[in-house]
């Protein structure tokens, strides 16, 4: 394997993991962070080129493996990389915690790269925006793993409503975020100007290289005045790159993530409960809605809809299908009604209907609203209440309680 000029420089980077203390945690998306300056490019020799070199004569032993042969983009050489590095390795059991919640999507997204021929550095890009968390929601209202605001989302199809939030959906907004990123690769010819474009807007990087231009400054992601936040955000990326590019160097040990799919789609029928949908197929509740954030409620709603299971599950699921019969329906809110007098009238308790419609106060209630309740007095309400503790669109008992109290004040 040839040495080059990034070898050497991922060496210095494990030599120096000696001498970093006192790097803070900041929570924010890997779950790792650290102040910076603007960043500084460290010299590479003209006559070498800062590469990895990879063995394509053997089989991808794993999905880390594939994803290593994927690599595609120029390397960022800076010391704001070497300090990124140095804190996600610094805080081995929260880097641990990022790359396992990675192994349910991975493959997916991975595959969708290659039939593009975009590189696989982009399948790390979840880590910096979300830790790969599909329920993260931020402060500008940003959702899923690929972290969509409402506005985007819209432009590129992503539905938003009271039953579904596809920014979240594992499918549509992998699809959207690779044609987003295809977009303003076309537009702006240079792989570190697209990431800064996706996360501070192809408008405001389009501007700062203007800006530079017109003062006969360089136009590159490195020399380009922009926010705190995109400054960090490729040095975020490539320390990550770096680490599963070698992971032996730094002492690393990556869960194991088999190269093979981990999750089919299903269509289901109409007004079916997730809790249903565990049960047929013998998927843990919480597994199940990883693998389907999108969905607000606890029940599909009408339309041709699609779930994801574990790949291994959807044989037990299809082979339940006939015994599948809804348990909800909607009822229309009128006017003269009260949460409470419908909650009666369906052996609900105010507060089980509140709950399972995602109502955190009685003032949400309006006249037309459809609420979610049993289809029969058969409908098993234990089932489905465990769904909001995962379900983030869906208040606890403790927080209807909490609304409450204000209301009364």
């Amino acid at each position: 394997m040839a040495i080059t000029t990034f070898d050497r420089f991922l060496t210095s980077i494990a030599l120096l993991l000696g001498m970093a203390t006192g790097v803070m945690a900041d929570g924010a998306s890997a779950g790792l962070g650290m102040s910076t300056s603007a960043p500084r490019a460290m010299p590479v020799q003209e006559d070498e080129e800062p590469i990895i070199t990879i063995d394509l004569t053997h089989r991808a032993a794993d999905l880390w493996d594939r994803i290593r042969r994927g690599f595609g983009m120029p390397d960022l050489v800076t010391d704001e990389v070497t300090e990124r590095q140095i804190t996600y390795l610094s805080h081995p059991a929260a880097l641990q915690r990022l790359f396992e919640r990675s192994y349910r999507y991975l493959y997916h997204i991975v595959d969708e790269l290659e039939e593009r021929g975009l590189p696989t550095e982009i399948a790390l890009l979840p880590m910096v925006e979300s830790g790969f968390d599909p329920m993260a929601y931020s402060r500008s209202r940003a959702a899923g793993l690929w972290q969509f605001v409402p506005s985007t989302g819209r432009y590129f199809n992503l539905r938003q409503n009271a039953w579904i939030d596809e920014r979240r959906d594992v499918i549509a907004s992998t699809d959207a975020a690779l044609d987003y990123l295809e977009r303003i690769y076309d537009m702006q010819g240079d792989w570190q100007l697209a990431l800064a474009s996706y996360n501070a807007g192809e408008g405001t990087v389009l501007r700062a290289r203007q800006r530079n231009e017109a003062k006969g400054l360089p136009t590159d992601y490195v020399h380009l005045p922009l926010r705190k936040e995109t400054r960090e955000y490729i040095p975020k990326l490539q320390a990550l790159k770096n680490i599963i590019a070698r992971p032996e160097l730094f002492g690393i040990e990556l869960p194991h993530v088999p190269n093979r799919v981990y999750f089919d789609e299903v269509e289901t029928p109409p007004g079916i409960d997730l809790a249903l949908v565990a049960k047929m197929s013998d998927t843990p509740l919480d597994e199940l809605v990883a693998l389907n954030p999108a969905y607000r409620k606890p029940v599909i709603p009408d339309g041709k809809h699609q779930l994801l299971l574990p790949a291994d599950k959807v044989s037990a699921f299809r082979a339940h299908l006939d015994e599948a019969k809804p348990r909800w329906k909607t009822y229309q809110l009128r006017r003269k009604d009260s949460l409470a007098k419908v909650a009666r009238r369906f052996g609900l308790t105010l507060t089980q209907l509140m709950q399972i419609n995602g109502l955190r106060s009685t003032r949400q209630a309006k006249p037309g609203m459809a609420l979610l309740v049993p289809a029969g007095a058969g409908t098993d309400i234990s089932e489905v209440l465990p769904l909001t503790d995962l379900l983030p669109d869906l208040p606890s008992e403790a927080e209807i309680r909490r609304h409450g109290r204000r209301k009364r004040r």
